[in-house]
This record gives structure tokens, C-alpha cells and sequence, in this order.
């Protein structure tokens, strides 16, 4: 991927005005991490074009399905009583979590 290039860079005889992945990541290393950013900055997102619609891509944390059918019952307190064994062995300083309950 390629992006402008930066305001006040140097164009060269052929230069495109764009600066490829290399140019970049040598741009970075080279820059001092301690400098103040300044509030006229723009961010990278707005460069590239690549807003999205959330603070998260889709792919990365999907909408819930719909609503399935709710348990009803015996289902419903074998639930709660399989949460409840759970936050008494941590609480107890226990670990379950390779299904063999030890020492934490």
C-alpha cells in the first residue's frame, strides 16, 4: 500500500509522490517516538481512506446472532448451577481450565 507523500518532502526527477511500505517503515525508525504530536496532525485512517464504520472491523468482533430460543426449567438452573460450580473453584483459588481442577 502506498500513501502520499508527506508535505514538504523532497521530489525527485520521477518521483510519484507516493511512498512505498520500505520508505515508510525507514520514515518511522528514523523518527524520534518522543516528539509531541501537533494539533493540526491528520490520522492515517483518513489518509488511506480506510474509515470504518466502528471503533472495530466486522470481521473482528461480529454482531450477536438473533435471539435463540431462551431455556426454560430444569435447562435453565442446570445452567446456573454449572456457572455457579465454576466461580466456586476460582473463588476457592482453583484452576479448571484443562478440565482437571488443581491448584492454582
Amino acid at each position: 500500500m502506498a500513501l502520499d507523500a508527506p508535505p514538504g518532502a523532497a521530489a525527485g526527477p520521477g518521483d510519484t509522490g507516493l511512498v512505498d511500505d520500505d520508505e515508510l517503515a525507514a520514515l518511522a525508525l528514523a523518527a524520534d517516538p518522543l516528539t509531541p504530536v501537533g494539533d493540526d496532525a491528520v490520522p492515517l485512517w483518513d489518509l488511506a481512506g480506510a474509515r470504518g464504520a466502528g471503533a472495530l472491523p466486522a470481521w473482528y468482533m461480529p454482531a450477536p446472532a438473533g435471539g435463540g430460543p431462551l431455556l426454560r426449567g430444569w435447562r435453565r438452573r442446570l445452567v446456573f448451577v454449572i456457572i455457579a460450580a465454576f466461580l466456586l473453584i476460582n473463588m476457592y483459588g482453583l484452576c479448571s481450565t484443562y478440565g482437571w481442577v488443581e491448584l492454582a
